[in-house]
This record gives C-alpha cells, structure tokens and sequence, in this order.
C-alpha cells in the first residue's frame, strides 16, 4: 500500500468500515484541492482552468414516505475551483446512508444531496436523479479521433513532459485515448479511464502525446488531479491558446467520475457516458 497523504489522515479510504443503516452526512471527506496543486505550479485563487468534477452514482437507493425502496442514479457536479474535492469511499458511504431513511419526496433528496455536498466541497454542487433506465443514461461514443490504433513501442510508464513535442503548423483538432490509467494514491488499486482532448495551437505530435498519456499507468493520483495534470503539461509544452482535457473513468464502488478542465470559452461535449462506465 502506498504511503498515505497528510490529507487522507483520517479519510475511510483503504479502511474496513461498517456501511450505515441511517442518513449521515458527517460521513463525507472533504480533502482541499490545495496541496495536489502545488507541485503542479497552480497557486490558490489563480487557476489557469474553468472546469467541473461530473460523477455519476449507480447505487442510489431510499425509502419513501411508506416505507417503499426508490431506486434512482445521481448526476453531481463539483465546481473545479471549489476548495474541496470529495472523497470516494466516503461519499459511498454516505450514500448508503440514504438507503434506510424516509424522504417524503424525489425533492427532498435532492435538496439533502444538494445541500451536504455543496458544505462539504465549499461551493455549490448541482444535483440531478434519473430513473435507471433514462435514455440520458444510454451509452455513447467520444467525438474526435482516437490514437489507440497507433504502433508506437512504449517503455516509460511514468509521465514525462519530454513526450509532448509541437510542429509549427497550427490546428484544431479533437484526440483520445482509452488507454488511461492511473492508480489509487493510497490503495494502489487500478483506476482505468479514456481521455479526450481537444486544443487550437502548434500540432501536437499524435505518437508522443500517447506516449505521455500511457506514463499515467504507475501514476498515483486522484482522478482529478491526473486531469489537472495533463492540462498544465499541455499548456506548458505545447502552449495551445485553446486547451480542454476530459477524463471518463470507469466506475468503481458504484460511483464513476469524470472530470475536466478547459482554458476559458471552451466546454465539454453534452454529458454522456461511454459504455464501460
């Protein structure tokens, strides 16, 4: 197990815990985004991005005002410049806190969720449920083009900048990859993801930035983090004047995350989910 951070000090992450019987909103972990930025050269209250933290929830579950279960799946939206993210594990918790408790309407729940995750991020964080078989929730593919065909041989499986390397010809393009992954800071466990990017600057060489996502491999970090740290690389090497990148992880525990992070006027593609999330 890897060395756990001073901010996961007294975080459920990695640990055996007991799943609640009853609503708790003590149980979310807020962890301040601050320390993660540092080393990135991102200063508090200066950031070179406009984003979101998009998570879906699949194990949504309470009982209505009889007593019967409502099943549902939740959309969260975190403000990238929130002071916090959230914790995983204890969000999880959290949410199986809902599963034995009386909410009198769909409202309710949502105002509760709406309400404890905006305390415990910093800022407001929108709230959405769906039935489970909404067609929001139908799978769908990412826009642009994918590198994942190229023939590269690859032996650095750490992130290295070197790989980002530009021609002089300036595009605008969209790329991704499925071959993202990045591991659990503390757990180590795998987290597997696709990436896009979509930038206007110097061309970027296709098999280097590949190459640069594929060092993510042995990378621990938060999602997020991995997101803010492919950004900052980007800019920094390829100096684009429009950047985005989005991540799309695979689900685990119930929860999948998705976050991105753009230079300002730029969005991401209609919320959509890819099918192995």
């Amino acid at each position: 197990m890897a060395h756990r951070p001073d901010t996961l000090e007294h975080a459920p992450l990695g640990r055996e815990s007991a799943y609640p019987e009853q609503y708790d909103a003590g149980l979310l972990y807020p962890i301040p985004r601050a320390a993660n930025r540092v080393p990135l050269g991102i200063e508090e209250g200066a950031l070179p991005f406009v984003g979101e933290d998009e998570w879906h929830a699949f194990e949504v579950s309470w009982l209505n005002s009889r007593g019967k279960p409502i099943v549902a799946v939740a959309r969260f939206r975190l403000p990238a410049a929130s002071p916090n993210l959230i914790e995983s594990k204890s969000w999880k918790l959290y949410l199986n806190s809902f599963n034995q408790t009386r909410f009198y309407s769909r409202e309710e729940v949502m105002q509760t969720l709406a309400n404890d995750l905006s305390v415990a991020a910093g800022a407001e964080v929108s709230v959405e449920l769906f039935d489970v078989d909404a067609p929001e929730l139908a799978p769908q593919l990412l826009p642009g083009e994918c590198l994942d065909d190229l023939d590269i041989a690859v032996s650095d499986y750490t992130p290295s900048e070197a790989h980002l390397t530009v021609g002089e010809v300036v595009v605008e393009e969209t790329l991704y990859s499925h071959l993202l992954k990045s591991n659990c800071p503390v757990t180590g466990q795998p987290d597997w993801g696709s990436v896009l990017i979509r930038y206007k600057g110097p061309k970027i060489d296709r098999e280097g930035l590949l190459r640069y996502l594929i060092g993510f491999r042995q990378h621990q970090d938060f999602h997020e983090h991995c997101v803010e740290h492919i950004f900052t690389d980007i800019m920094t090497q390829a100096k684009p004047t429009q950047l985005l990148v989005l991540a799309r992880y695979v689900r685990r525990g119930g929860l999948d995350i998705s976050p991105w992070r753009a230079t300002p006027g730029l969005t991401p593609p209609t919320p959509l989910r890819l099918a192995r999330q």
